[in-house]
This record gives structure tokens, C-alpha cells and sequence, in this order.
């Protein structure tokens, strides 16, 4: 269900937004995990505008203090996207971490992402947790046997799946995503690239099957095409054809009917952009340096009360994050629920993602394999008992870690806890 409040600041869900409302992308996300046939992504292509284009790629450190100059100049800034010029969930790690970075950082902005939905689902909660309120997901068929024709591979980890394989995989994983973020309270909108001769015919049945789903608005968008694919010589679909699709689908869901097809690096508002503007403050900032700290700024840790570092790494259904306060000291930053218990050696890569913003974690204690997981994604295990605050001092000193290693409980397995997921850690 749209958010009055949100759906008053977003200008791509609003139209009456778009003269008073802007958003920023942040091209943080190079990597896609399926190749239509309409889509040639040139990451350096500044003359044109649609999706899928950038003149360079942010890591989410750089896409913060891109994001702090944006809004400084331009305050009327009200939604941060992430939309490519890959897709957000090929780069999960990227994506994610850059969305809490923002949320932590500039509390009032919308968050919203865009992506053809063939990784969203495992990520949804998440999405829900940090407070993403809106997702769009492109479909272009419910129907297999016609995006078997849109869709020349879809990739899921190694594997490539081509034709009517693929097809009705990605098809699968749509469905499932939009399920998912309308469960969690996610306002969801479809984009649908029509394309002359394969599935103009289709939106409507489409705009019909996304109605039942609980969509929240469709966007159809005509195809453009670009040189070197396989659609480059199927013609762009005129505006009375467009308007024509709009209005049937129309009878099923509200249309967007306001899109400038946004670039993976698009700043401002709709009707005043200003990419070409920003364009060499968002090159300053992709050569800004990384340092580790910087790109890490909290510690997360493993406690019943908040006083003390006192659960096990295994035991652990939240973890409190915590960071400098200015001034000396430390302050509570947020919680953040831990990945359900069991899974293996995935549960140790969820937390070291959920955690990706931290430079440490304070716990009990933990085992060998959640201890090499975390060290290998960035993060310092500290083992220790006693009082958060002394934890927190060591690790943002340096000074004292060892002295920390004082009482900890022992693990039930004797030794031999590999961080099973079972709990033990």
C-alpha cells in the first residue's frame, strides 16, 4: 500500500512530485546477472540518457560523500536510488551497504531500488529491515514463451540458462520477489519494455497478472535500440502505440506516464536535471581513497542488555551497533537482526554482510569458521567478556585488545565447534 507521506516526495510514483522533488542515483552496482536483447550498457557514454549508462562507478564510501555534496547543493533531493548500471542484487554487497550507509547517514531520504528481480527475494527482509520503501522490478512477459525471446541468457551463480529455461526461471524468481516486498509492506512499481512485434500485444494480460500481485503502479516503457544488440533494428514504439498500451493496461493498474528513462547516475529533479551538472563532482568522488576505516565506521556486538559483551556469536538473534559520538565517546547506533540459526557456513557470509559496515564484532565467542568468514569479508572478531564500552575503546585505539580475551564461556562441542550454524558458532 503507497505511503502518503513517501508517495507525496517520490517524483517517480508521484507525478505531482516531480516539479518540487528530485532523486540521485548511485551507480554502485556494475555487474548484471541476466542479457536482454535491447541492452548494450556503456558505463562511459555521457550523451545519452537511459537506463543502464554512467560515466563511472562509486564504491558505497564514495556514493555517501557523493550523496552529502548532492543534497548540499541541491536540498530538494528526497529519494536515493540504486538502479544499476548493473543490477542492485548482481551486487549485493555493494548495494546493500551503501543503502545502510544513507539510511544511517540522511535518515529522511526515500530509498528505492530497481532491478529485474532475478536475486531480489533472498534479500527482501533485509530491504524491509533497512527501510527501502520502494522497489521496482522489470517485467516484460508473464509468459515464458514470449521473454524467451527478450532474454538471450539469465544467469543464477555459474550456471547460464538460455531460452525458455531461462525464461521461466526468471520468471519464477519475479514473481516470488514482488510476493515477498508486498508481504514486508514495500510499495512496488513494474517496469514493462515494450517491444514492437513481441510483446506489445502482451501488456495488458501483464498489467492484469501484476494487479492481482498487489502492484502498486506500471510503467511501460517504450524500447530504445541500441547499436551492437539483438533488438538494434526492431523500431522504437511511437507515442500513439504507447498511449494506446497505457490505456488498456490503465484498466488494471495506474500508469506512469512521466518517465524521462532515468541514467544509472541521474541527479535532480525530473523536469530540471542536472547529470551533466553534477557529472564532475561524481567523477571527484569515484577517485576518492577507500581507507578501510572510513569505509567501516561501526562495531557491532553481541550482547543480552546492551552493558555487557555476553552472547556467543552462534547464540546471537540481534546484534547492537554502535559507533563515535564526536565528542570521545560512544553511542548506540541501531539493532540489526541477526540470520536465523542453521545454514552452515551461509549464515557466517549473511552476518559478515549484515555487518559490512563494521570494522569489528564484540562476542563471547565464536568458532573457526564464523572467525576466518569474518576476517575474510573485513571484519575483527573480538572475543571478550566484560563491559561494552571497554571493547569499543580497544577497537577504535588499537590499544588493549589482547586484554580483553578475559573470561569467556567454553564452548559445548570441546574444541571441535566448526560453526555449524546450528548455533554453537
Amino acid at each position: 500500500m503507497l505511503n502518503e507521506k513517501e508517495l507525496n516526495r517520490h517524483p517517480c510514483f508521484n507525478v505531482k512530485a516531480k516539479g518540487q522533488y528530485g532523486r540521485v542515483h548511485l551507480p554502485v552496482a556494475p555487474k548484471c546477472n541476466i542479457q536482454c536483447n535491447y541492452c548494450n550498457r556503456k558505463f562511459d557514454c555521457v550523451n545519452e540518457s537511459r537506463p543502464g549508462v554512467t560515466s563511472t562507478l562509486l564504491s558505497p564510501e564514495q556514493a555517501l560523500v557523493y550523496v552529502d555534496k548532492v543534497v548540499e547543493k541541491e536540498p530538494r533531493i528526497s529519494v536515493v536510488g540504486i538502479a544499476g548500471p548493473g543490477d542492485p542484487f548482481a551486487n549485493p554487497d555493494e548495494t546493500l551497504a551503501t543503502m545502510r550507509l544513507i539510511r544511517t547517514h540522511h535518515p529522511e531520504m526515500i530509498l528505492c531500488l530497481s532491478t529485474n528481480g532475478m536475486h531480489l527475494a533472498p534479500h527482501v527482509p533485509e530491504l524491509a529491515e533497512i527501510g527501502v520503501s520502494h522497489v521496482t522490478i522489470t517485467v516484460n512477459a508473464i509468459d515464458p514463451e514470449i521473454s524467451q525471446h527478450i532474454y538471450a541468457w539469465v544467469r543464477d551463480g555459474k550456471v547460464l540458462y538460455r531460452g525458455l529455461q531461462g525464461a521461466e526461471l526468471l520468471l519464477a524468481r519475479q514473481l516470488r520477489a514482488i510476493a515477498l516486498l508486498k508481504r514486508h509492506g514495500i510499495t512496488v512499481k513494474i517496469n514493462t519494455i515494450v517491444i514492437p512485434g513481441i510483446n506489445d500485444h502482451h501488456v495488458p494480460v501483464l498489467a492484469a497478472t501484476m494487479k492481482e500481485l498487489g502492484v502498486d503502479l506500471l510503467n511501460c516503457m517504450a524500447m530504445f535500440p541500441n547499436a551492437d544488440t539483438a533488438f538494434e533494428h526492431i523500431q522504437e514504439p511511437g507515442k500513439e502505440m504507447m498511449e494506446r498500451i497505457r490505456d488498456s493496461a490503465e484498466q488494471f493498474l495506474p500508469q506512469m506516464r512521466h518517465c524521462t528513462r532515468c541514467r544509472a547516475d541521474a541527479v535532480g529533479l525530473l523536469d530540471h536535471d542536472k547529470t551533466d551538472e553534477f557529472r564532475g563532482c561524481l567523477s571527484a568522488c569515484a577517485q576518492l581513497p577507500k581507507p578501510e576505516e572510513a569505509a567501516r565506521p561501526y562495531v557491532a556486538v553481541a550482547t543480552l542488555e546492551g552493558v555487557l559483551v555476553n552472547q556467543h556469536l552462534g547464540e546471537a538473534s540481534r546484534f547492537q551497533i554502535w559507533g563515535e559520538d564526536g565528542q570521545g565517546g560512544y553511542r548506540h547506533i541501531e539493532d540489526r537482526q541477526a540470520p536465523p540459526a542453521g545454514g552452515g557456513i551461509q549464515r557466517w557470509f549473511n552476518i559478515s554482510r549484515i555487518l559490512a559496515d563494521c570494522r569489528a564484532i564484540l562476542v563471547n565467542d565464536l568458532g573457526d569458521s564464523p572467525r576466518e568468514m569474518l576476517k575474510k569479508r573485513g571484519i575483527q572478531p573480538v572475543a571478550m567478556a566484560g563491559f561494552i564500552e571497554r571493547g569499543l575503546e580497544a577497537v577504535y585505539t588499537g590499544k588493549g585488545l589482547t586484554s580483553l580475551k578475559g573470561r569467556m564461556r567454553k564452548c559445548s562441542s570441546k574444541g571441535a565447534c566448526a560453526g555449524g550454524g546450528t548455533g554453537c558458532g
